[in-house]
């Protein structure tokens, strides 16, 4: 497993951010290097990368290469792990191909066609080149050296790096399936596909599959970057359940059980989450992630469910529950996200037509 060294991340850096990696943050740089190579995850197995045709050894000097990645891009498993226990709350594939336009094909493992999906690329660790005296600023209450907000493509990820100078250290790759959607974290200093954090350390039945509509709907709160990673991650695994105590989340995600419980006392206070005392269980807040309703007169209505935490939780479930199946009843495709009419917009718009 090779390790890409920190001269070769503080060259990229000073060949992207020019002078704002100065003396102050090639030092940062060594920090938040070190920090994260002593965190580890458990590897699922190698990849590689490849752009327009060509291959590149890491991702590093795919960013480092301008004209790389305009048309196509695309992540092969090299090699590609058998199916079974290490795919564990992932689907298994051999190659995800990335089209320019955000869409991308997942080839499964051996014989078969890809299925067409939409691809989206998530920070995770990282670190931005600033000068000591845009620190100095931000801890003083100025604006803080930030990144747009958004989620993006693979091509908007990597432009964002070559502009920005940003050097990511791991990254989710976030797959909308037709029927929920699937985050595969890759480990960019080591070019690793990581396993899920729940592979081994929560049952597979605790895992409550969500619509890819309920899922990208927290993945935009996600990306918005001012929720901490471990709430975030918290988050994801809350949402992907009927809840879970302190204990059993410190289990997947290990540490101290104190730093956990901040973490989801902070989703708990954000609205993200509620906390049931009588069980200690977390549950995700799903009406969090959705306009809420509006009345006759145009207001905005209380959430269902009272303050019973479970109750509310019950009626969150029927809700997505019946958003994952909305579809349009002349076509039946699945409606997108924020349809408020019966129809999809192609039916609709023929009906116009019409």
């Amino acid at each position: 497993m090779a390790v890409v060294p920190l001269p070769e991340l503080d060259k990229l850096a000073h060949d992207l951010a020019r002078e704002r990696h100065g003396s102050y943050s090639e030092r940062a740089l060594g920090r938040a290097y070190e920090e994260y190579l002593a965190r580890r995850r458990t590897p699922l197995g190698p990849f590689r990368l490849g752009a327009d045709g060509r291959e590149f050894s890491t991702f590093y000097d795919l960013v480092a290469d301008p004209t790389a990645g305009a048309e196509s891009m695309e992540l092969r498993l090299d090699p590609v792990p058998p199916p079974g226990a290490a795919w564990e709350f992932l689907r298994p594939f051999s190659r995800i191909r990335f089209a320019a336009d955000g869409s991308a094909d997942v080839f499964p493992i051996g014989e078969g066609d890809p299925t067409r999906v939409i691809a989206r690329f998530l920070l995770r660790e990282h670190y931005l080149p600033r000068t000591q005296a845009e620190e100095d600023r931000a801890a003083g209450g100025g604006p803080r050296v930030a990144l747009p907000t958004t989620l993006r493509s693979w091509q908007e990820g990597v432009a964002a790096c070559r502009t920005r100078g940003l050097l990511p250290f791991s990254v989710a790759i976030l797959l909308y399936f037709p029927d929920e959607r699937i985050s595969y974290e890759l480990d960019l200093v080591r070019s690793l596909l990581l396993s899920d954090l729940r592979a081994g350390r929560l049952a597979a039945p605790r895992r409550v599959p969500r619509s890819s509509r309920l899922s990208w709907r927290v993945d935009r709160a996600v990306g918005r970057g001012d929720i901490p990673l471990l709430a975030a991650r918290a988050l994801t695994v809350l949402v992907e359940s009927q809840g879970l105590t302190a204990v059993e989340m410190t289990h997947v995600f290990g540490g101290v059980r104190e730093t956990v419980d901040s973490a989801l006392q902070g989703l708990a206070t954000r609205g993200f989450a509620s906390f049931d005392r009588r069980t200690g269980t977390y549950r995700a807040r799903l009406d969090a992630f959705a306009p809420p309703p509006l009345a006759p007169d145009g207001s905005p209505t209380a959430p269902s469910g009272g303050s019973n935490p479970a109750l509310r939780t019950s009626v969150q479930e029927l809700i997505a529950a019946a958003d994952a199946r909305a579809s349009c009843p002349l076509c039946g495709d699945p409606l997108p996200p924020g349809t408020r009419g019966i129809l999809c917009p192609r039916c609709a718009a023929e009906v116009n037509a019409g």
